[in-house]
């Protein structure tokens, strides 16, 4: 809501229900200075269109409706400019390394300083107030600070937009983030790398952002707190999609970016309860998020339906290329960036279940992207082999994701979701693996990557509609009852027929098209790096688990 603050400052927005008496205590200790700027908060949908376009240079309106727009220099998430704030209260839980890296307090208030300085320049600031998490008994309030329409848009979709009454009555949010990112953060602070900083400090229940304008930071930053905050509450939290099937049960997808996680949980046939994180409680799984944020790159209408129907009016498209006549997006330019997104509210998606909760998990299907040819495109697993590929999380990162990566590399990625974990890795697998046996959950492992070679060798990646078919046979119970055979090194059980994928597609060894001296010297390359990489997570895991993985 714009209004003039000068003659009715404690009002915010004549036409917006009062839902605080005093935006001094709105504001508490943020710092932020409402007095000098137009205060836009939950704006409508079309209020941000008309600001992101008329104030963001580059911002324009595609041939469907949606706000295209762009994310400036970084065109992806800075992993390795995360911090969190090091301080008595939390230091002992969190798990410090690759991931968690340490920030003082005295420069997390110096970053916190410059945002607020920053903010208070503009002429006008969008604040949104919204919901991580649809379980009312978990829920947490999330307001976002930014000084982009179309930041304030993005996490509009993304967060769980509050009804009227809920606004009127939200009062003080559990947890605020401060979106400077057109602003760098200073390289002489101590701890800082470069000028892109994205911190949070959870005692003061902040999270700051400098140096970088791409939008998913918020979104990833919320899925982060909720990792600290979940399983404090005894909730395990998830970088997971979930859909539910027309009889209630549940099926959850845990993949790491470009394995298929957003496509595969898009099923026609199936409700999506979300397309990226859940929580599972003692009640069944939620969805944190009120929206979906999709990768773009090659998206058609006959591939996915769903989430090209999604891209309209309030759905927000960053860094594709479009034609400047037509206004229609070149999915398949990836010019500026392989990693092009969008993000739209949950319920675009037709069949998406709202409220998006659902009953507790029949199928927990792990998806790997392997690009070098050699994992089964599905196999079943364990108790102990779903642990072990859970703490592994192994994928194969994929171009544009992330600064830097240019062509598939393999990659490792604990509970599928390392980059967001704040405690250790076997915290999440330990209630990972109670939740599974109490609800006798059944576990698969799905390569949706390449078959019958590597990647740029000769193999190929391994078509939608196959991985499709079997996610079919997996609901359908077909998978359940088939004959099996163990993959030997791995020792997993690859069935012997799947309806509608051709039978020598399913085992990695009969598909190989090069010789067959290549096929073993790849399937050994791998388990090797299965094994280094699970030497770190050795004196914490249990023999079982650690027998699961492969044999040389």
């Amino acid at each position: 809501m714009s209004h003039n603050h000068h003659s009715q400052q404690s009002h915010p927005g004549a036409h917006h229900r009062l839902y605080h008496p005093d935006p001094e205590v709105l504001y508490h200790d943020s710092g932020i200075d409402y007095n000098h700027v137009e205060m836009n908060r939950n704006a409508s949908v079309a209020k941000l269109y008309e600001d992101a376009l008329r104030y963001e240079v580059g911002t324009i309106i595609s041939s469907a409706g949606a706000l295209v727009t762009s994310s400036g220099k970084k065109t992806g998430r800075s992993p390795k400019d995360k911090r969190i704030v090091d301080e008595p209260s939390t230091t002992e839980d969190i798990w410090w390394g690759p991931v968690n890296t340490k920030l003082s307090e005295h420069a997390f208030l110096i970053n916190h300083e410059r945002a607020v300085d920053y903010l208070n320049t503009r002429e006008r600031l969008y604040v949104f107030d919204g919901f991580a998490g649809w379980d009312p008994k978990y829920r947490i309030k999330i307001r976002v600070v930014c000084a982009r329409a179309y930041h304030c848009l993005f996490m509009r979709n993304m967060l769980i937009r509050p009804t009227p009454e809920e606004l009127e009555h939200y009062g003080e949010p559990d947890f605020t983030i401060l979106n400077a990112g057109a602003f760098p953060a200073n390289r002489y602070t101590t701890g800082m790398t470069s000028t892109t900083s994205v911190a949070i400090n959870f005692p003061r229940r902040e999270m700051v952002i400098l140096g970088t304008e791409y939008a998913g930071e918020m979104k990833k930053g919320v899925f982060t707190i909720m990792h600290y905050l979940m399983p404090k509450a005894g909730v395990l939290s998830l970088h997971s999609s979930a859909n539910q099937g027309n009889d209630g049960d549940v099926t959850l997808f845990f993949g790491l970016s470009g394995t298929g996680k957003t496509t595969l949980s898009a099923d026609p046939g199936r409700h999506l309860i979300g397309d990226d994180e859940h929580c599972w409680s003692d009640t069944g799984v939620f969805n944190i998020e009120g929206g979906c944020y999709a990768k773009c790159i090659d998206l058609s209408a006959e591939k996915e339906p769903e989430i090209f129907a999604a891209i309209r009016y309030g759905a927000v498209l960053e860094n594709v290329v479009l034609d400047e006549d037509t206004r229609l997006v070149h999915y398949e330019d990836q010019t500026i960036t392989e990693n092009t997104r969008c993000a739209y509210p949950i319920e675009y998606i037709p069949n998406a279940l709202i409220p998006c909760i659902g009953g507790h998990p029949k199928n927990i299907i792990m998806l790997t992207c392997d690009a070098l040819g050699v994992l089964p495109p599905v196999s079943k697993l364990t108790s102990s082999q779903a642990m072990y590929h859970f703490i592994s999380g192994y994928t194969s990162k994929m171009a544009g994701t992330e600064d830097g990566v240019i062509e598939p590399e393999a990659t490792f990625s604990a509970c599928f979701g390392q980059p967001f974990l704040v405690l250790h890795p076997t915290k999440y697998a330990t209630m990972l693996a109670q939740r599974m046996h109490e609800h006798a959950a059944d576990a698969w492992l799905i390569n949706t990557g390449w078959n019958g070679g590597a990647y740029g060798k000769t193999g190929k990646r391994i078509s939608l509609k196959y991985s499709r078919a079997i996610i079919d046979a997996i609901h359908s119970g077909e998978l359940k009852k088939a004959t099996y055979q163990t993959y030997p090194i791995f020792g997993l059980e690859i069935p012997t027929a799947v309806a509608g994928v051709p039978a020598e597609v399913l085992n990695p060894a009969t598909a190989w098209q090069g010789s067959s001296s290549d096929f073993e010297q790849t399937v050994r390359k791998l388990a090797e790096l299965f094994n280094t990489n699970f030497d770190k997570y050795k004196d914490q895991a249990s023999a079982d688990v650690i027998k699961a993985g492969p044999t040389l």
